[in-house]
């Protein structure tokens, strides 16, 4: 008797112990309302990769805002991006998105690569995209402002988590490293974003 009562007792102490249990990444369906959500301006916050050329690239980006427009057809986006990497602000707008509904991926297609992923069910403030690389996974997170709620990064930390990620290698962006957009005032010293 005692015995069952020291177990019942400790149960819930045990229970309290364990790891949280991992939720599926659950993509979003693609449907007519999910592409005008998605379109506009985007600011890179962190992400995650164990693909050693995404890693390489994750460790050099300082800052990143990327816009979604129309293309040239309903399963296309037009990309912009205006980034840090490392010391230098750098401008695309050559690469574009592919959109695939049948199976909900998003494919992004520049003059150099190309990458698949998944977009993730979560806020509609916030894009995070699962990047599926043979079996190297990825995780990034962007937002529609440059701060993201305590609750929102807490809910990112914990999917990095359950796909195996260390604090180590997740490498966020900081918004005192961005660069000025295409047309707007530049503060002397500040480098002109440059085309690539």
């Amino acid at each position: 008797m005692l015995a069952s009562l020291a177990l019942l007792l400790g149960l819930p102490l045990a229970l309290a112990t364990e790891p949280p249990s991992c939720a599926p990444l659950v993509p979003v369906t693609f449907d007519d309302a999910t592409v005008p959500r998605i379109l506009g301006q985007w600011v890179y916050i962190s992400g995650a990769s164990s693909y050693p050329p995404h890693l390489e690239e994750l460790k050099t980006v300082k800052h990143s805002v990327f816009s979604f427009f129309p293309g040239s057809h309903e399963d296309e986006l037009n990309v912009t991006e205006t980034m840090r990497l490392n010391e230098t602000c750098v401008v695309k707008n050559s690469s574009k998105i592919q959109i695939f509904r049948h199976n909900s991926t998003l494919v992004h297609v520049d003059d150099q690569s190309f990458s698949t992923a998944e977009l993730i069910q979560s806020d509609k403030d916030l894009l995070i995209l699962k990047h599926i690389t043979g079996s190297a996974p990825g995780l990034s997170l962007s937002a529609r402002t440059p701060n993201v709620s305590k609750e929102h990064m807490e809910e990112f930390k914990a999917h990095l988590h359950c796909l195996g990620f260390t604090d180590d290698e997740v490498f966020f962006t900081s918004e005192k490293d961005a660069c000025p957009l295409p047309g707007e005032k530049t503060e002397e010293g500040d480098a002109e974003p440059q085309p690539e």
